[in-house]
């Protein structure tokens, strides 16, 4: 009987395959919503070595089912500077392995009870009052919608074998040869790249493989290209992000190539391997079984999610070893000189061991916010370009407000409820002092900012370099040994025109200045007037309470608690490492 392709065919596979593909859009939404910012805190914490890293990498791709989206969290974490490279690597590592959980998944014969889970639970999402009742919901509604969109394709595909000439144009996709396997894992990773998932390309791949159509050693190498192209999400997500987060993303495409790579040339001899292992999972893939009358391949799913998950475990123990030299390799991508430049997002001088020594305690914030000032002060410098500055300003404002957070966080850790009233009082203007400055960082950047990107003429030269070199003497007040050099004569006799001087000569150059150059001009005047302000705000809040003092009279009222076995404070979160 001739199949109706519309009828018999179009509509199951591309029904099925949309119904596929929204419920792992769905399982993927409804477990994120329950569980990502617990995961990426916990990502954050966790990732500090290289094991750590791949087995969080594997738990959380495991519960959120998306080793895309786990890959896109990671390079997002790296170009936020809460992970650093070499542990990164190591978790996309493990999000390969975490993936293959839910191909093993996709691969249970629960097809026929998918379409009705699928509406109960869909039905519990529509009428849940609690956000959270219906995040678990929609996740279980995706999760059975998998099934049925997957037993769709499976029964649309089938009727393509009593077709010659699509058996004709698959025959040439079966990878029986090096030469035709290299063929399918490039179209398979060609389809996964434009699809933006290994999931989907693998859950087409086990359709076509159950109904027959595809031999079961052809879908097997075709899950193999769905592993390489699903490396270019990763990439397209790093393209307008810092040179580490792209780093990140190119381990993660490095490290399925060579995957790939090295297990073509042993592909034949790990099929005979999953076919001896397949006895323990249901026999051999190649043999029919008879349903309603016609052959069907119920073990290719299986042979497919098996060996999907064993190549990202061996190319995870094969690859681990060398995650130093990915690191070496990866940083040295796109490095130039201002790479070499002190890393601001890393605390140089908060170290947790202080936690009980207010004496310890307090220089180590005072010397970690004078940093910040100095981070903040280099904006100078990248506004005139200087060679030994930071190119991009965006990426070290990025830096400097990661520093201003873990300033503030160890500042406020240093607050207990016994302390007396001086010492809450120096910790609270420890806080204040970190905030004023994280304040000042940011309309410095903004001073940058506005100067890079804007054409002055000469006049507008004249009086941004008037600015810049007012707000260098001005940064002297609390930061001596940075901007211009101290004055021979005495400070009196230097002085810079105020700002309110600058705007009257912006506002009566007449023709000599454009007016969208003016307008850049006065914004420009109104970012100097504030970063003004605060310098003068954190020099007064310097001298608000007498810090010394209240060390000094702290060490003996701490020597008394230590006798009596007691210490304020507590431990301090650690401070963010390489």
């Amino acid at each position: 009987m001739q199949a109706d392709i519309f009828k018999d065919i179009l509509v199951p596979v591309i029904g099925g395959l949309g119904i596929f593909m929204l419920g792992l859009e769905f399982m993927a939404n409804g477990i994120q919503a329950l569980s990502v910012n617990k995961m990426r805190d916990f990502l954050a914490k966790a990732a500090g070595t290289p094991i750590k890293g791949v087995l969080a990498g594997t738990l959380i791709t495991g519960v959120i089912q998306s080793s895309t989206a786990m890959t896109v969290m990671v390079v997002g974490l790296v170009n936020a500077g809460v992970v650093a490279l070499r542990p990164a690597i190591s978790v996309i590592m493990g999000a390969n392995i975490g993936t293959t959980l839910g191909n093993g998944l996709i691969a249970l014969p629960l097809g026929p009870l998918g379409l009705i889970l699928g509406g109960i639970f869909a039905l519990i999402y529509c009428f849940a009052k609690s956000e959270k009742v219906r995040n678990i919901a929609l996740a279980c509604m995706g999760f059975a919608l998998i099934f049925y969109g997957l037993n769709l394709m499976t029964g649309g595909l089938r009727p393509l074998r009593n077709m010659p000439e699509v058996m004709e144009l698959l025959q040439t996709l079966r990878a029986d040869s090096y030469f035709n396997l290299l063929k399918c894992v490039l179209i398979a990773a060609g389809v996964t790249a434009m699809i933006h998932s290994s999931s989907a390309t693998i859950g087409i791949v086990m359709g076509l493989g159950a109904a027959g159509v595809l031999d079961w050693t052809t879908a097997v190498a075709f899950s193999l290209g769905a592993d390489l192209g699903t490396t270019i999400t990763s990439w397209m997500a790093s393209l307008n992000l810092s040179k580490n987060a792209k780093r990140a993303a190119y381990a993660h495409m490095s490290f399925n190539v060579i995957g790939v790579f090295v297990t073509v040339p042993l592909f034949f001899v790990s099929i005979e391997v999953l076919r001896w292992a397949m006895q323990w999972f249901g026999g051999d893939p190649s043999v029919p079984v008879v349903v309603d009358g016609k052959d069907t391949f119920p073990l290719v799913p299986v042979a497919v999610g098996l060996y999907s998950t064993f190549f990202n475990v061996f190319n995870t123990v094969l690859l681990f070893p060398f995650v130093g030299v990915f690191e070496r390799v990866l940083s040295r991508i796109g490095h130039t000189e201002a790479d070499d430049v002190e890393d601001f997002s890393v605390p140089k001088y908060l170290d947790r061991r202080f936690s009980t020594d207010l004496g310890q305690a307090v220089p180590a914030v005072e010397q970690e916010t004078m940093r910040h000032l100095k981070a903040g002060a280099l904006f100078l410098d990248i506004a005139r370009s200087r060679a030994s500055a930071p190119n991009d300003p965006g990426e070290h404002y990025l830096a400097t407000d990661i520093l201003s957070r873990d300033i503030r966080s160890y500042s406020a850790a240093l607050l207990s409820s016994d302390m007396p009233m001086d010492q809450l009082d120096l910790v609270a203007s420890l806080i204040e002092e970190a905030d004023f400055t994280a304040a000042l960082a940011e309309q410095l950047h903004q001073v940058a900012r506005r100067v890079r990107r804007e054409t002055f003429g000469q006049q507008g030269k004249v009086i941004v370099d008037t600015a810049l070199d007012k707000l260098d003497f001005d940064l002297r007040e609390i930061l001596p040994d940075f901007g211009v050099k101290a004055p021979q004569m005495p400070a009196g006799h230097v002085s810079f025109p105020e700002v309110e001087q600058l705007r009257g000569q912006i506002l009566t150059a007449g023709t000599g200045i454009a007016p969208g150059e003016r307008g850049a001009l006065l914004a420009l005047l109104g970012s100097v007037e504030r970063a003004d302000l605060l310098i003068k705000r954190i020099d007064a809040e310097r001298k608000s309470v007498n810090r010394r003092a209240v060390i000094a009279r702290a060490r003996p009222q701490r020597e008394q608690r230590d006798e009596k076995g007691g210490a304020f404070g507590g431990d301090l979160a650690p401070v963010p490492g390489e």
